[in-house]
């Protein structure tokens, strides 16, 4: 049994000094204060000055450390082993518009687990962004593989497959039917790469849609006389919204705006991290297109945003100075609330009895120390304070 003390620990509902947390197979046993007993212990983690708080979720990530998922899907488990240093335990690895082999090879990567030996974090199933999206809001998707939904495209889609997400736009043919499917067999579907009017996202939303793709980007400026879909995401209380606070995406003033509007409960924070995450300014691939990169940006060469080059731990510390959440709200945009979403709140996102021994130790600004995934640690910088 591993114990951590002496730690101020962030379940994120609650916030513990001098925290105590008990961890044997895989599972937290339990939570507490220093009173917490540790005789049984057979390894005992002090860490003091430190902050625990659960593993954080990424619910889009498109690849990183010079490897794309889409143009070769095998790479998931090659990123999936890098990401616990950024405090990332658990993802969503994000295949965007393409051909279908490239969504079925998606699948039979996952399906095929991990390499012996492996550690690293958690696939929980694949994100597609596309190919039911918008020509007219494409972005860096390549424009010959869009197409629109039909009962066939989506036949062997579901959670027990491999897919987790799927990203389109409400507004296209089959799109509300597609929507209604996908949501009957456990499958998120958001609204993103859309050129669709309040009602049309609305209609998405009443479909069983529930989640927004990168809010604002990829889809229609917010306008007082016609909303559209920023405006129907917003008001829906049924609707959890992803947003990229890299300070590119969207503008500080409106990540704030946001940040007031919805609270912990229904924003999620993601990296729409490409193959440039954690490498140096050069070119890289996002599916089949060349993405200039420089020391702040990803973009095609006619300027179009590809994506954002930041780690998960690096968003946050971004959110955190544009609004100047408190910790334990900062965090459950990438704990509590993505595995909400994915219905997975029972066993991610807390530090409780019976969950997941997924957890990081971080120091209060956020820079991680250590990753433990299943009670194992996966990642440690080497750090005094870890103890």
């Amino acid at each position: 049994m591993l114990a951590v003390t002496q730690v101020t620990l962030i379940t994120p509902d609650t916030v513990i000094e001098n925290g105590t947390l008990l961890v044997a197979g895989g599972r937290i046993l339990a939570v507490g204060g220093p009173s917490l007993s540790v005789a049984d212990a057979t390894e005992i983690r002090e860490a003091p000055g430190l902050i625990l708080a659960p593993g954080f979720l990424d619910l889009q990530v498109n690849g990183g450390f010079g490897l794309d998922f889409t143009a070769n899907p095998a790479t998931i488990w090659d990123v999936a082993a890098r990401l616990p240093r950024y405090g990332v335990t658990s993802f969503l690895p994000t295949i965007i518009t393409s051909p279908p082999e490239k969504v079925r090879a998606a699948q039979r990567a996952l399906a095929g687990g991990p390499p012996t030996g492996w550690t690293g974090a958690t696939p929980l199933g694949l994100h597609l962004e596309g190919p039911f999206l918008n020509p007219g809001k494409k972005g860096a998707h390549n424009p010959a593989y869009l197409r629109t939904a039909s009962a066939e495209s989506i036949a062997d889609w579901s959670p027990d497959n491999g897919v987790r997400l799927v990203t389109l736009a409400p507004e296209l043919p089959w799109a509300l039917e597609a929507t209604a499917e996908l949501s009957r067999r456990g499958v998120v579907v958001s609204a993103g790469h859309s050129l669709a009017t309040y009602d049309e996202a609305a209609a998405g939303f009443n479909a069983g849609a529930r989640y927004a793709t990168h809010l604002f980007n990829a889809m229609p400026t917010l306008h007082h006389r016609d909303p559209g879909l920023v405006a129907a995401a917003l008001v829906d209380p049924r609707i959890t919204i992803g947003l990229i606070p890299d300070g590119l995406h969207v503008h500080p003033a409106l990540v704030k705006l946001v940040w007031r509007l919805l609270g912990r409960d229904r924003l999620n924070l993601v990296t729409d991290a490409m193959a440039a995450m954690g490498m140096p300014p050069d070119e890289y691939l996002l599916g089949d297109f060349r993405v200039k990169v420089d020391e702040t940006s990803a973009r095609l060469p006619d300027g179009t945003l590809a994506g954002c080059i930041l780690s998960l731990d690096a968003i946050l510390r971004a959110f955190r100075s544009m609004t100047g959440a408190s910790l334990p709200d900062l965090l459950a945009t990438v704990t509590t609330t993505p595995a909400g979403l994915l219905g997975l709140g029972n066993k991610l996102g807390r530090i409780a009895p019976g969950m997941a021994a997924d957890f990081v130790l971080m120091t209060p600004d956020l820079s991680i120390v250590e990753t433990f995934i299943a009670g194992k640690s996966t990642f440690r910088q080497q750090d005094d304070r870890a103890g």
